[in-house]
């Protein structure tokens, strides 16, 4: 379904293509450039994943996050891969590692959440 344009989208997606990893909605309020409500921004970033162009990390804690995964393949964006998060800048990354896993008959995977905890290349 392709819907329309908006300042919020706009100002939404704006902040998560500069930031170049995963945020939590309230990091994206803090940056965009508009006056939004939680309720809205909510609203965007959970019509962004249902469109394909954002995926939601739910890390450890329970707290959602929101990335445009840009190692991610452009038609598969939401592909199944693992998450980083970083104990130390609080970072969390896509990492270009598929998840990799079989079940037996019967059963059907619609979503998987992976994420490793550590201190990232960047705070080692």
């Amino acid at each position: 379904m392709i819907r329309r344009s908006t300042p919020t989208k706009n100002a939404v997606l704006n902040v998560l293509n500069g930031s170049g990893k995963a945020m939590s909605q309230d990091a994206i309020m803090q940056k965009v450039d508009i006056s939004i409500d939680r309720a809205t921004i909510y609203r965007v970033l959970n019509r962004f994943c249902e469109d394909g162009i954002l995926h939601k990390i739910v890390a450890e804690d329970g707290k959602q996050y929101f990335a445009v995964c840009i190692k991610c393949d452009e038609k598969k964006r939401a592909d199944h891969h693992f998450h980083f998060r970083c104990t130390k800048c609080e970072t969390i990354e896509c990492l270009p590692v598929a998840v990799k896993f079989s079940l037996e008959s019967g059963y059907q995977v619609e979503g998987v959440n992976c994420i490793l905890t550590g201190i990232c290349k960047d705070c080692a």
